[in-house]
């Protein structure tokens, strides 16, 4: 199964480019550096609650709407192995 810090990051990505947002953007509007949106989006960190929690207010979305995504692309990523980039 994916690892869980992929999914999100995936789901991160996902939601933030449907919303039209930057990189840039989204560390703007989650009041973090713009190197960590880039770990984050890329599996390599470990998100405390309190960032996750601002993601998701960043991407005017619920901490458990980001959850469920992230959970979706672990799921969708299980059944599709070949089309991650993990």
């Amino acid at each position: 199964m994916v690892n869980l810090k992929v999914a999100l990051g995936k789901a991160i990505k996902r939601l933030r480019t449907e919303r039209g947002l930057s990189q840039e953007g989204l560390a703007l509007a989650a009041n973090i550096n713009r190197t960590y949106a880039t770990d984050l989006e890329n599996g390599k960190r470990n998100v405390s609650l309190e960032i996750l929690e601002r993601v998701a207010h960043a991407l005017e979305i619920d901490t458990g709407i980001l959850l469920t995504a992230a959970e979706t692309e672990r799921r969708n990523t299980a059944r599709n192995p070949g089309k991650t980039k993990h």
